[in-house]
């Protein structure tokens, strides 16, 4: 139920916070993130919590789906609801479950390499439905959990061990196919700005429909060169836009480095009707053995 106002959660459970006071440390687990050193989803995990803390959602109110990859151990350390998915499926676990469970708040995380190679199917599509929820992908143009091979957002003449001279082949452009293929809000960010990224991912969330956050994050481990991107970033020069014509011009001419939203469509969003999903115990009734 991610309209312009929230409505209050119910009572806090034990441990949380009452209603309404929830601060970022509220949404974070006990677990120690193990990323590499200087990599940047240690911000956009601060970013998000700040982001829900602005949202003011209950921890158990909210749902993040995962797949694969260093960006999609992030549910492990939030205290909301997780699901670490298969490799390239976390959409379409997303998908299903805002679906059955409209009243959760949820959010999708993974990379580029989760997202736009083995995922990239449930990415066009997911786009597509509009189901109302909010996709945050960390990317960073190569696959790093997998020690540095070439991801689908990486430069065609990016040098490297495994391709040597690079691969020659054209990057896949997310926020072009993100809007192409109907999702309702699309924006970039950057994690070494913590601040704007949480304030682009609470609109994500607050907007209705498919919500995409492309979210720069350097891996200084096997792309060092990435710690130029704080020199390249730039506020997105124009106002965000509602017309998907407009919006494809200005994303079509993007140097991959404009900040902001850069659509905020008015689509109509999926959802399945009351009558069809049933309550919560006659779902967990299909499912007894």
């Amino acid at each position: 139920m991610n309209d312009m106002t929230l409505p209050p959660g119910p009572p806090a459970v034990p441990g949380e916070s009452p209603a309404g006071c929830y601060g970022a440390a509220d949404y974070k687990s006990d677990y120690k993130p193990i990323w590499c050193p200087g990599c940047g989803d240690y911000t956009v995990l601060s970013s998000l919590t700040k982001a829900l803390a602005q949202l003011q959602r209950p921890p158990h109110d909210v749902a993040l789906v995962s797949g694969i990859g260093c960006s999609s151990r992030i549910p492990a350390y939030t205290q909301c609801y997780g699901l670490h998915g298969v490799h390239g499926r976390a959409l379409a676990a997303g998908t299903g479950l805002k679906v059955a469970r409209p009243d959760l708040t949820v959010i999708v995380a993974g990379g580029d390499g989760d997202g736009y190679s083995i995922g990239g199917n449930h990415f066009l599509h997911a786009c597509r439905r509009n189901v109302d929820l909010t996709y945050l992908v960390m990317d960073n143009h190569v696959y790093g959990m997998t020690k540095g091979q070439a991801s689908p957002t990486t430069e065609p003449d990016w040098d490297n061990k495994l391709a040597p001279g690079g691969t020659g082949v054209r990057a896949f452009h997310p926020l072009v196919i993100a809007l192409a293929s109907g999702a309702n809000f699309v924006a970039r960010a950057f994690s070494g700005d913590p601040n704007g990224t949480a304030d682009l991912i609470a609109q994500a969330i607050r907007h209705p429909g498919f919500s995409f956050v492309e979210i720069l994050s350097p891996c200084v481990t096997f792309r060092p060169e990435q710690r130029g991107w704080r020199d390249l970033v730039h506020a997105a020069p124009v106002a965000e836009t509602d017309d998907p014509a407009r919006a494809a011009r200005r994303i079509m001419t993007d140097d991959g480095f404009n900040i902001g939203v850069l659509y905020a469509g008015r689509r109509p969003v999926y959802t399945r009707p009351a009558a069809e999903r049933g309550d919560l115990a006659s779902i967990e009734r299909e499912f007894e053995l």
